[in-house]
């Protein structure tokens, strides 16, 4: 079985294929964050677990009108998307280097929720489940932002940071999902499959 996968995401690539899972990558033409079928963006009083929902079943779905609009062949299409939220305020990629830094200050010292949606589209049914974890980073200072910061690392990734490189040394706590902080909780995902008819 093969399904397509709706993100550049190289994180969720590699988790995939560590489950085992075969995939194509389905690119969308504009990408994901200036498509206007996708709208990444918050709206007024939209609460962190129901903006993941929405955006990843919007890329789900997105994701089907593109295998019609191109002829390819029909096969499950899998989504995702990471958020952060800290004291109720939803964070997700930081828009500069100097956004970075002040994401990672608010973040030092401080504990912090990780909301990873996952949605499984295929023929007229759409599955969602979502992976919540809670990360407590110890207090950094500003040479480590910096330095964390100049790595180019917290470019492109919820909550400016990625827990699989050097954030790593940040973080002092987790509870929940690894993999879901990283951008695909495996054990969720593999759950959602089965319901799809996948064997692991």
């Amino acid at each position: 079985m093969r399904l397509y996968l709706a993100s550049r995401s190289p994180r969720r690539r590699e988790l995939l294929t560590q489950m085992g899972v075969a995939f194509d990558t389905l690119i969308f033409r504009s990408g994901m964050r200036s498509d206007p079928e996708v709208d990444e963006s918050t709206l007024a009083g939209e609460g962190a677990e129901t903006y993941v929902e929405r955006v990843t079943r919007a890329k789900a779905e997105h994701g089907l009108s593109l295998l019609a609009e191109r002829r390819l062949p029909m096969r499950p299409i899998l989504a995702a998307d990471t958020t952060l939220e800290l004291a109720g305020e939803i964070i997700g990629k930081p828009v500069d280097e100097a956004d970075a830094a002040a994401i990672l200050r608010r973040l030092s010292g401080n504990t912090h929720r990780v909301l990873t949606g996952v949605a499984v589209s295929h023929e007229g049914r759409t599955e969602y489940v979502l992976s919540v974890s809670e990360v407590r980073f110890r207090a950094i200072d500003d040479e480590e932002i910096r330095h964390y910061v100049l790595s180019g690392e917290p470019m492109d990734k919820a909550g400016a940071y990625g827990i699989q490189g050097r954030a790593g040394l940040f973080v002092a706590y987790l509870a929940g999902s690894y993999t879901g902080v990283m951008g695909l909780p495996v054990c969720e995902t593999g759950e959602l499959l089965k319901q799809f008819g996948w064997r692991f």
